[in-house]
């Protein structure tokens, strides 16, 4: 049963309304015009770089439109989606945090920007998954955020690579420790992945995760923690029962491959 909080880019507002809020500076910046975002200036495929990165951004901020057709310019120039994923949505959602933390747009404006971000995944999801597809393998995985969590946009990235990596995936996104621990008990799972943002909960992970592992149906369950803190702290999280993976998605998609025919090979 995947549980995802989808947030409603529909109701919120964009287009010329938006931009008519856009901060002084960001108005300053690259256009978003029909050149740029048909993606008829872009030279041949390369590397998205900062430039690219910032017109998605502002796209984002503009409406949702305007950001598919960031996606579709970069397409045009041979932009495969992982690596559209990868190099463009991944570091747009930290750039759009850091305009956040810089003062340079309010939380309003970071929410709607992120919601079309978000969306963006969801647009293009089935094109990716039928991008490099896999047979099944039989693995199924629950991914989480910590209880409580306001972001879901790298979880939700993460479970399109290990769907198309042949997984079954369950996404959850609980609001409280109640309903993580229902998540967790829910289902058989082979590996359950959990991504820390903060450490609010770290004290609560620590003393559940036991808990839940050892009354979980699978005795080879495999547990794992990604997500923000892996990067900001990781030592913090050394002390959870669960692995500790800070990679990228495809990374971690092959770690977890590789555990688990580890795993198999001992239980054969």
């Amino acid at each position: 049963m995947a549980q995802f909080n989808v947030e409603n880019s529909q109701s919120l507002p964009c287009g010329p309304r938006l931009t008519q809020h856009l901060p002084q500076a960001l108005r300053q910046g690259s256009p978003v015009g029909p050149r740029l975002v048909g993606g008829t200036t872009f030279t041949g495929k390369s590397a998205l770089d900062l430039a690219q990165i910032q017109i998605l951004a502002q796209a984002c901020l503009q409406g949702l439109d305007a950001a598919r057709q960031v996606v579709f310019g970069w397409q045009r120039q041979g932009q495969s989606l992982e690596d559209i994923y990868l190099q463009g949505i991944t570091p747009c959602a930290r750039l759009l945090g850091d305009w956040w933390c810089a003062d340079r747009l309010d939380f309003a404006m970071t929410t709607i920007a992120s919601a079309h971000l978000q969306q963006l995944l969801h647009d293009f999801s089935s094109e990716f998954l039928q991008e490099a597809p896999r047979q099944a393998n039989g693995l199924s995985l629950l991914l989480m955020t910590e209880p409580g969590a306001q972001h879901s946009m790298g979880l939700f990235m993460l479970s399109e690579f290990f769907k198309r990596a042949g997984w079954t995936v369950t996404l959850g996104v609980p609001q409280d420790v109640t309903e993580f621990k229902r998540l967790f008990q829910a289902d058989w799972y082979d590996a359950v992945g959990i991504s820390v943002s903060t450490d609010r909960h770290l004290q609560t992970l620590g003393s559940v995760l036991p808990q839940l592992r050892e009354g979980a149906d699978n005795l080879n369950l495999q547990v794992f923690v990604g997500g923000p803190m892996t990067h900001v702290a990781p030592e913090r999280l050394k002390a959870l029962a669960a692995q500790v993976v800070a990679e990228d998605a495809p990374a971690t998609v092959a770690f977890m491959g590789q555990l688990m025919s580890k795993v198999f090979d001992k239980t054969s």
